[in-house]
């Protein structure tokens, strides 16, 4: 694997993670679809304010912390996505003020699950809040993983990926839970040598890139609120770490048909046909990208200067 590629893998495999919400389980608050489709139509900012009206509503409650959170975390992926290597990518990113409230609503999202848990007792009926702080680790685990803070992403993603693993035992049928888990399984094998030695001295659990990918498509094909993420981030891993454009097109393509608004599914098709030697077809998703706008400004204006880049790597600017 390249040097650099290292990175990002490590901040993959501490981070398991992004999975908004699990399946239901048993005694489980409904998740409102709406805000879902918002986030992954592009429309973040009308997501957050839905979220914010979700909070208000059920202050004691994980889910609306959470997927404000879930948000924020597409924010912070366009807002650190550089094109590099013919690819827009999240590497790493600098300490920035936003990130305050980020982390503080990550571990709100813990607190409250634990006090669900503690309540209630750790039966079936609190998988889900199990998942939920676990999704609190996950987040915390992706930023500092991203800001290069390997021991506290380190912490928070093993951590993730324990909470992960007992909702998913304490409920079976959670499906989405082998998003989080197949994502892990596939970045703890696909590292390097030299970083699997540091996963090692780190005491982090290694896994297996083939189940991973069993996960993946098993919460792609079966899980109820975490199928998009599992493409994405599967057509991310196969083209970054596999090398399998191809394929990748494939995997991603329902993003773009379900979800046409959102520049960055065009652009990440873009860079797989620009793989492929199919300049056209690359061009015509950039261009298709360049024709939609996410509702974040900041968020906005970081993607189309990817946009911009892809284009011009191309001579098509």
């Amino acid at each position: 694997m390249p040097t650099y590629a290292l990175r990002p893998a490590l901040f993959l495999l501490l981070a398991a993670l992004f999975s908004p919400v699990p399946s239901r389980a048993q005694n489980q608050t409904p998740i409102p679809q709406s805000i879902l489709t918002q986030i992954y139509s592009g429309d973040l900012t009308a997501a957050i304010d839905a979220a914010h009206r979700l909070q208000q509503d059920r202050p004691d409650h994980p889910i609306g912390y959470l997927l404000e959170d879930q948000a924020l975390s597409w924010k912070i992926w366009c807002t650190s996505a550089e094109f590099k290597y013919n690819m827009s990518y999240t590497r790493r990113r600098a300490k920035l003020p936003a990130d305050d409230h980020f982390l503080d609503l990550a571990s709100k999202i813990i607190q409250l699950s634990e006090h669900h848990i503690a309540a209630s007792g750790d039966t079936p009926a609190t998988a889900d809040m199990h998942f939920y702080a676990g999704m609190g680790d996950a987040f915390m685990a992706r930023l500092y993983g991203l800001r290069s803070e390997t021991k506290l992403a380190a912490r928070y993603g093993v951590r993730a990926r324990e909470r992960l693993t007992r909702a998913e035992a304490l409920n079976p049928s959670l499906a989405d839970a082998d998003f989080g888990l197949g994502l892990y399984n596939y970045y703890a094998d696909a590292l390097s040598s030299a970083v699997k030695m540091l996963r090692f001295f780190m005491g982090i659990p290694g896994g297996d890139k083939q189940e991973g990918i069993r996960q993946l498509n098993h919460a792609i094909s079966d899980g109820k609120l975490t199928s998009v993420e599992a493409r994405f981030y599967l057509a991310l891993s196969l083209h970054n770490y596999d090398q399998k454009y191809a394929q990748a097109l494939e995997v991603s393509a329902p993003l773009e048909d379900k979800y046409p608004t959102n520049p960055i599914f065009h652009l990440i098709r873009g860079d797989l046909y620009a793989k492929l030697g199919r300049k056209d077809q690359a061009v015509g998703e950039y261009r298709a990208a360049a024709a939609q706008h996410l509702t974040d400004p900041d968020s906005n204006s970081h993607v189309q200067a990817l946009i911009h880049l892809s284009l011009q790597s191309l001579g098509a600017n």
